[in-house]
């Protein structure tokens, strides 16, 4: 398969990764009471190189959470071999060590270990469901 077409497929397996992340998200936000993270709209305004308004940090936070999950998707997809579960974690630790090193890099949160066990555990179930959805939905696109 041609870069270009793991590239396109594993954007669109991103994209599928998302919306999964995003209900259970709004699942687990029903359930536990939680508000909306605004981490995506500050890291947003941080690769800007901007301060980014309280009114604006939901409409940014929402367009980072799907742009970043559509390209992370893409990485997916250049990191090949579908339906080989090493892939898909493999996927899922660049993911989300390369999402707390943007946090820190840009002020944005702590290191993971120290974080509230609660919110450590929401960010790895959410980014797992993430991970695995993008990475079924590859390996199905892919055949």
């Amino acid at each position: 398969m041609s870069a270009a077409r793991a590239l396109s497929l594993g954007a669109l397996s991103g994209l599928a990764g998302t919306a999964a992340m995003t209900a259970t998200q709004a699942l687990e936000m029903r359930i536990s009471g939680r508000e909306p993270s605004l981490v995506p709209g500050h890291v947003a305004a941080g690769l800007l190189r901007r301060e980014a308004k309280d009114e604006e940090l939901e409409s940014l936070s929402q367009g980072m959470h799907w742009a970043h999950g559509i390209a992370m998707g893409g990485l997916r997809g250049l990191m090949g071999h579908p339906g080989r579960s090493a892939v898909g974690i493999g996927h899922f630790g660049a993911l989300w060590t390369g999402d707390c090193a943007l946090y820190v890099a840009l002020g944005v949160a702590p290191p993971p270990w120290r974080w509230e066990r609660g919110a450590l555990l929401t960010d790895l179930v959410h980014k797992g469901v993430y991970a695995a959805v993008t990475s079924a939905v590859y390996g199905r696109l892919s055949r």
